[in-house]
């Protein structure tokens, strides 16, 4: 079994969550098991080195951005293994110091995602990580963020992407999922 395959095969499906029509795609199982995840990691960093990274103008990734709060479990161990620094993207009120803010819309109205101030320097290489993309309204909030430092993403990471609600399309850079669902 290769690794997207075994990887969808942990994912758990809950019917009408977190409301009734969708059914939700639970991440949790792959992070509990020790080799599951590590195929995770591996997999994406081996993307970003053979794929990404090679198209760079600098051919290297400066900053791994991690969303609230998913991307916080992603974000620092790819980074790591790139040699980047990692910046969490959270939301308003949470970061202390000077931070930029971008707002973006949600199911029922809007919300604001903020990055320290001096999180990004201009012309870093950025890699953009969360675990789904599904409208691309907080990524594209956080692509936002980086541009507004200067950073230049290069790409943005995902588990899964809801491909149907093409999400990716708001995206000023390309979009890399191992999981694509179709409905």
């Amino acid at each position: 079994m290769g690794d997207v395959a075994y990887l969808r095969s942990l994912l758990t499906e809950h019917p009408d969550f977190p409301k009734k029509g969708i059914v939700f795609l639970d991440i949790f199982p792959i992070l509990r098991d020790p080799v599951a995840f590590e195929t995770l990691i591996t997999h994406l960093v081996h993307h970003t080195t053979s794929h990404t990274i090679p198209q760079s103008p600098s051919k290297k990734i400066d900053v791994v951005v991690g969303l609230d709060a998913r991307g916080f479990l992603l974000g620092p161990i790819i980074a790591l293994r790139l040699g980047a620094a990692f910046v969490p993207v959270r939301k308003k009120g949470k970061l202390p110091g000077k931070c930029a803010q971008a707002t973006y819309e949600k199911e029922y109205g809007q919300d604001i995602f903020e990055m320290q101030a001096d999180a990004i320097k201009p012309g870093q290489q950025v890699l953009i990580v969360d675990d789904l993309i599904a409208t691309g309204g907080s990524a594209k909030a956080a692509g936002e963020l980086v541009a507004k430092q200067g950073g230049k993403t290069l790409e943005y990471l995902f588990i899964i992407e809801l491909a149907f609600l093409e999400g990716g399309k708001k995206l000023d850079a390309p979009v890399y999922s191992i999981i694509q669902a179709s409905d």
